[in-house]
């Protein structure tokens, strides 16, 4: 699509707000579109023009004294691509990942009244604005578990069985690069000993410990015994309030490896089937089984895990939304402490548009249907959110959400989400996020984002610590 922004510096707004209705559009400044959107502010007045699919529609407005104009801008263009399209995204022209957040700090300059007004002001929906204050509040209560010196360790094992047809992780299949894995581990546990040491010498407090990918799994049971037991010995584990394992690929768990976490003290695994319908699963490249999925539960229960998560995706290709009312109401019944609902984020392309699909509003408005009776079910059985995230080329321009039973709330996923406190994370494609509990200043410190520049450059990862003392002035 073309966008031409004339007369104003809010590029990135509007370039925000174009991509929640065209979200696989490549944005330019120039050219010849189906797609072609001009925003302008002349003669103290805003105006934005859309030609979309043989489509035209123009509005314009008065600039008025001492407004937001970034914001009256937002507004404006949303109006016109919602008029035109007949599409209206729920979260209006509010594109950040972290609605909950944005909620507390609303909360914290205008009030309760006054911040939920800001959300309806910004055309998001009155159950959008509902559902991000009930996120804020149970955010809210465990925010308070951390303290000054709190921090949390993430694990990356960026191996999966097979990858996903829409994973946008860095993740690579054991069958290119399973050879890597030894030599991953081996090093893995020497970064994660570098890393325990920064804990001690700094005085951080260990609150919890997440192992993330990829699929964790995808590691043997001694593999897997081997990064625990180093965890083990490296770091003061007498603070530690929660450990997770992802243990996403029901194909990937076993007994052996179930009894290595257990043994080491890990007290909440997540196993994802993303969808309870074999056919779709299958279309989306993972090669477990419903079966698989159920025989996974049932071997975690037996190995005396009682806090599993489970993750569901909606808006898979081929999923109907009987297929996927179905998934729900399979993971329910499973008695997952806690079901996370993904929407399907999609990936930069060329949209292949014609008139008849992009005009089409039963495609944008199944997902929403989709979220509309998990939330539902969820809520029925005991679930309440208590996180959430949005990812700016989501389908139908929804939300991610972690729906759990009282007192099953990952704490990890809110400390990351809220950016409550340091985060150091280990191996490759892991980010280390420091924090400073006065400022609120955060910076971030990179590892080399694939397996094979980990190992080949793992000198250089060991010396990137330094950049923590240097943050905490040690």
């Amino acid at each position: 699509m073309v966008l031409k922004n004339i007369n104003h510096g809010f590029e990135y707004h509007t370039r925000k707000i174009a991509t929640m209705f065209f979200p696989l559009e490549k944005i330019s400044e120039e050219g010849k579109s189906e797609i072609t959107v001009v925003t302008s502010i002349e003669n103290n007045m805003y105006t934005v023009s859309a030609d979309v699919m043989g489509k035209s529609l123009k509005r314009s407005r008065a600039v008025n004294e001492n407004e937001d104009m970034a914001r009256a801008m937002s507004l404006l263009l949303f109006g016109v691509l919602s008029e035109i399209t007949g599409f209206t995204p729920p979260w209006g022209i509010l594109y950040g990942v972290r609605p909950a957040r944005l909620m507390h700090a609303k909360c914290d300059e205008l009030g309760y009244d006054g911040a939920k007004r800001f959300f309806l002001d910004s055309l998001v929906t009155p159950e959008k604005t509902a559902l991000a204050f009930e996120v804020m509040e149970s955010e809210n209560e465990i925010i308070k578990l951390s303290k000054s010196n709190s921090c949390s360790l993430y694990v990356s094992i960026p191996f999966c069985p097979t990858r996903c047809s829409y994973c946008s992780f860095v993740s690579h299949s054991i069958e290119n690069a399973g050879s890597l894995i030894d030599s991953y581990v081996e090093l893995l546990c020497k970064e994660l000993e570098t890393k325990a040491k920064v804990i001690k010498d700094l005085g951080l407090r260990l609150e919890t410990v997440y192992f993330g990918g990829g699929t964790p799994t995808t590691l043997s049971a001694s593999q897997l015994a081997a990064l625990l037991k180093c965890i083990e010995k490296s770091f003061d584990l007498s603070t530690l309030r929660e450990y997770t394992v992802e243990a996403g690929r029901p194909d990937t768990v076993t007994p052996e490896k179930l009894e290595a976490l257990k043994a080491f003290g890990v007290n909440r695994i997540s196993i994802n089937p993303q969808t309870f319908n074999d056919e779709v699963r299958a279309k989306i490249g993972r090669r477990h089984t419903t079966a698989q999925t159920l025989e996974a539960f049932e071997m975690a229960r037996r190995a005396g895990f009682i806090n599993i998560n489970t993750d569901l995706i909606a808006g898979l290709e081929g999923e109907s939304l009987d297929s996927f009312e179905n998934s729900v109401k399979s993971a329910v019944s499973l008695g997952a402490e806690s079901v996370t609902v993904h929407n399907l984020s999609l990936k930069s392309g060329a949209y292949l548009v014609t008139e008849k699909r992009f005009f089409d509003l039963e495609e944008k408005l199944l997902p929403s249907k989709m979220l509309a009776f998990a939330n539902s079910t969820l809520r029925e059985n005991d679930y309440s959110p208590y996180y959430m995230y949005r990812q700016s080329k989501a389908l139908g321009n929804l939300e991610n959400v972690g729906w759990s039973k009282s007192g099953f709330e990952c704490l990890y996923n809110v400390f990351m989400m809220d950016e409550t406190h340091t985060v150091l994370a280990a191996g490759a494609g892991a980010v280390t996020k420091l924090k400073d509990q006065k400022s609120g200043h955060i910076e971030r410190i990179y590892n080399y984002k694939y397996p094979y520049e980990y190992i080949n450059n793992f000198d250089e990862v060991l010396s990137r610590i330094d950049g923590i003392y240097t943050f905490y002035g040690a």
